[in-house]
C-alpha cells in the first residue's frame, strides 16, 4: 500500500497496513532549511511563490517518510481577499481595519478566488505534479469561525472578547458575517481541489472557546455550509478544532469525514464518544523536546487507544512547535512507521 493509497484509506475508515502520519505545520519554523530559505524571502514571499511554496513542501518530505503533503499557505489569505490587509508581525498577525462590532456583512466582497487566490491553486498544482501518485495531497483553510475571530479582532485574541460581543450582542449580524465567511472558505477549497488536493483540512483554531450552547449557534452552522459544500466533490474532509474537548459532540455533527483532536483528551475517550467516526492526531506537541524513547511509548499509548485497525492518522494535536529537535520528529514518524496491523 503505497503512501497516498494508505493515507485515504485512513481517511475513509478502510484497513490499512499501518496508520499513515503527516505534521500539521511540517512545512516551517523547526527546519533548520526552512529557516535559512526565509533568510531570502519574507512569509508573504514564499506562500505567494508557488515555486517558493512548493521547496518548503518539500523540505520535511526530504527528511521524513510522511504519507502526506500539505501546500504551503496561510488561513488568513482569506481576510486578504476579502479586503483587510494582513501584515506578519512578529508577535502574530496583524489585520487592518479590524471589522469590529459595525461590520456590514453584506458590503464584505465575495473575491473571485481563482483571480484573487490564484497562487494558492498553482501550488497546489506543481505540488500534486511533484508528489504524483506516491503521496496525498492536503488543502486547507481557516473554518469561518476563527477567521471571523481573526477579521473581528484585528489579529490573535485570547480571550476573544471582540468576536464574542458580537456574537451575544447581535447574533443576526454575526451569523450573517460568518455565513459570508463560509461562502468564500468553500470556493477556496473547492478551488484547492480542482487544483489537485486529495484531501481538505478545515483548522478551527480559536472554536474551542466556545461553549457547547454558542459553538452549535454560529460555529457549527457556518462550518457544516463549508462541508455541505465540499460533499459532491468526493474527497476527505477533516475538521481541527483546537480545544475541542467541551464540544467534541457537536463538531462530530459538523459533516466532516475525520475529525482531527488536540491532546487534551484520551484517544480511547474520544472513540467511546464518537465510535467509529475517523480520527486523527494526537500527540501533545512538546512531546517532541522529549527523549526519542519516550516519544515511541506515547505513539504506542495512543495507537492503543484508538484500539482499531483503521480509521486513524497520527498527527500532533496541534502544529508542530518552533525548536522542535529534529530527533524528536524523527523519532515521531519512524514510531509510527513501527506500527503495523
Amino acid at each position: 500500500m503505497n503512501r497516498r493509497k494508505r493515507f485515504l484509506a485512513a481517511c475513509r475508515g478502510e484497513a490499512v497496513d499501518r496508520p499513515p502520519v503527516w505534521i500539521m505545520r511540517q512545512a516551517g519554523r523547526y527546519l533548520p532549511e526552512y529557516l535559512e530559505f526565509r533568510k531570502q524571502y519574507t512569509f508573504q514571499e514564499v506562500y505567494t511563490s508557488p515555486a517558493n511554496a512548493l521547496e518548503v513542501a518539500q523540505q520535511p518530505l526530504r527528511r521524513f517518510d510522511l504519507d502526506a503533503a500539505i501546500v504551503f499557505s496561510d488561513i488568513l489569505v482569506i481576510p486578504e481577499a476579502m479586503g483587510q490587509r494582513v501584515d506578519y508581525a512578529d508577535g502574530g498577525p496583524v489585520l487592518s481595519p479590524p471589522l469590529g462590532q459595525d461590520v456590514d456583512p453584506e458590503k464584505l466582497p465575495r473575491p473571485d478566488c481563482s483571480t484573487a487566490l490564484g497562487f494558492a491553486y498553482e501550488a497546489i498544482r506543481v505540488l500534486r505534479e511533484w508528489c504524483a501518485d506516491d503521496r496525498a495531497v492536503l488543502g486547507f483553510a481557516g473554518a469561518p469561525y476563527s477567521l471571523a475571530a481573526y477579521m473581528v479582532e484585528g489579529g490573535g485574541s485570547r480571550h476573544q472578547e471582540a468576536v464574542k460581543l458580537l456574537l451575544f450582542s447581535d447574533p443576526p449580524r454575526a451569523k450573517a458575517l460568518l455565513d459570508r465567511i463560509a461562502d468564500v472558505v468553500a470556493d477556496h477549497l473547492e478551488l484547492q481541489v480542482q487544483a489537485g488536493a486529495d484531501a481538505i483540512q478545515l483548522f478551527d483554531t480559536w472554536a474551542g472557546a466556545l461553549s457547547p450552547t454558542a459553538y452549535e449557534e454560529f460555529a457549527l452552522p457556518a462550518t457544516r455550509k463549508v462541508m455541505d459544500r465540499l460533499a459532491p466533490l468526493g474527497v476527505p474532509r477533516i475538521l481541527y478544532i483546537n480545544g475541542s474537548a467541551g464540544i467534541l459532540d457537536q463538531a462530530a455533527t459538523a459533516g466532516a469525514d475525520m475529525l482531527s483532536v488536540d491532546w487534551r483528551m484520551d484517544m480511547g475517550e474520544v472513540v467511546r464518544r464518537l465510535g467509529d467516526t475517523p480520527l486523527q492526531g494526537n500527540l501533545d506537541p512538546m512531546e517532541l523536546f522529549g527523549p526519542p524513547d519516550r516519544i515511541r511509548r506515547r505513539v504506542r499509548e495512543i495507537h492503543r487507544a484508538v484500539g482499531r485497525p483503521s480509521g486513524h492518522v497520527f498527527n500532533l494535536g496541534h502544529g508542530i512547535l518552533p525548536g522542535t529537535p529534529i530527533e524528536g520528529a524523527a523519532a515521531f514518524v519512524d514510531a509510527v512507521h513501527e506500527l503495523t496491523e
